[in-house]
């Protein structure tokens, strides 16, 4: 038996004469990948890196006068000041407290809304409005309601005279309150948000079991519902100690830092050093930089109680 054997014609065999090349598809993905990696470090790399060349340098942006190397000058500087200090210590308890009354009341709205109800879909998108809103607008808003001839909390609290209702934003006992109370407000419901969807994971057999062996309610939260929600708290609980550290629109729009330094907190003093007075920008690069690593040294703590927490 032969074999017979077609061969194709001269026109139809692939040449290699008319000198086509074609990209191979992980050529065509790093040609789309490359103009944003380019971006990126024009937009972050490059500016990360220059200012951490400031943060030793004596430098003014507003000035002729080029960078002076002062090494580890600036940072002696304000580790040395008790001024900053002052700072720091002030930001710790507005984060301390504004985000433990956060993690309060969003876990205890999650609580009540986990159970469906008529209009619960409705209250839980109502909950979610602040969060959405801006906080400029947020500060705006809540200054009006501050007023203390005008504003209805002062009004709600049954003070009817202004010479005897609370200054809210303008006495130095009550200006750091007003600001809490406002973050709280807004920033609630994004706890609320993560309680929620953790609690809505939880399966139902656990509480079955629970109640089968005649456990009380108590008992159920301990060991069954927080264990669960643990993890998405902690979470939650990180998101919101970086902004509170990182707080800046919320004070600015509300007290601008005042009564006197009463509400200054490391970023409205790092704004003030950077873009007002003489335009420090190698102390302002400096203080930014400690701000970093003390919110990096944060960030590892509640990252190492969260692995904890998923390891139980």
């Amino acid at each position: 038996m032969s074999t017979q054997q077609t061969s194709l014609p001269v026109s139809a065999q692939p040449s290699s004469s008319t000198g086509r090349r074609y990209l191979s598809d992980v050529r065509i993905v790093q040609l789309f990948i490359l103009p944003t990696v380019i971006l990126l470090i024009l937009m972050n790399i490059f500016p990360l890196i220059y200012s951490l060349f400031l943060s030793f340098t004596k430098f003014s942006v507003i000035s002729d006068v080029p960078p002076e190397w002062v090494g580890l000058q600036n940072y002696l500087t304000i580790l040395n000041d008790s001024g900053f200090w002052n700072n720091f210590a002030l930001t710790g308890r507005y984060a301390l407290v504004s985000v433990a009354l956060q993690t309060l009341i969003g876990f205890g709205m999650a609580l009540l809304l986990r159970s469906k109800f008529k209009g619960s879909g409705l209250l839980t998108t109502v909950i979610l409005i602040p969060m959405m809103l801006s906080p400029i607008v947020v500060a705006v808003f809540w200054k009006l309601i501050f007023n203390p001839s005008s504003g209805i909390l002062n009004y709600m609290l049954g003070y009817t005279d202004i010479n005897t209702s609370p200054q809210w934003l303008s006495q130095p006992d009550l200006a750091l309150w007003a600001i809490i109370i406002v973050d709280v407000w807004m920033w609630s419901p994004f706890v609320m948000l993560l309680a929620l969807a953790g609690l809505s994971a939880i399966p139902e057999y656990l509480y079955e079991a629970a109640a089968i062996d005649r456990a009380s309610g108590w008992f159920q939260f301990r060991r069954i519902t927080l264990p669960q929600v643990m993890p998405l708290l902690l979470i939650a609980v990180l998101f919101r100690t970086i902004e509170a550290f990182k707080q800046f629109d919320l004070v600015m729009g509300l007290t601008g830092g005042g009564p006197g330094d009463n509400t200054e907190t490391v970023s409205i003093r790092l704004y003030k050093l950077a873009f007002q007075g003489q335009y420090d920008t190698g102390m302002s690069s400096a203080l930014a930089y400690i701000i970093l690593v003390i919110i990096i040294a944060v960030s590892n703590l509640y990252i190492r109680q969260l692995n904890k927490a998923r390891g139980s």
